[in-house]
């Protein structure tokens, strides 16, 4: 596996963690539609919560979620979409991003950037 996935699969983990002790129930992970992938599809209360994780080892160029254009949104939400369609659900939705910064020889630094972007379904 190479690096950037290595990292990758430990900030998911990370997130999935964080998320599960802040009280939310995971739905999916890696969840798959067309081109589009959703990291974590999460419950809270009475919303599902679609969430980009994205992973740095450093953040020496800025943070992690600054990775994240418009492309990526409407990727996330065609499959957001597909997945509210698939499941016949009509309440509330929300997008977060779990942006994490692993640091050499630190502890992982995570922040939860809730309704970090809204596109219309």
């Amino acid at each position: 596996m190479a690096k950037q996935q290595e990292i990758g699969r430990k900030g998911e983990r990370l997130a999935i963690d964080y998320l599960e002790h802040k009280g939310y129930h995971i739905l999916e992970v890696n969840w798959r539609f067309k081109r589009a992938e959703v990291d974590i599809i999460a419950q809270y209360d009475r919303t599902i919560i679609f969430v980009e994780v994205k992973t740095r080892s450093y953040d020496t160029f800025g943070a992690p979620d600054l990775a994240i254009n418009s492309k990526k949104e409407n990727l996330i939400s065609s499959a957001a979409h597909a997945y509210i369609d698939q499941q016949k659900y009509e309440g509330a939705i929300r997008f977060d991003v779990i942006s994490i910064v692993m640091g050499k020889n630190k502890m992982a630094q995570i922040e939860h950037i809730e309704d970090a972007f809204f596109l219309g379904l």
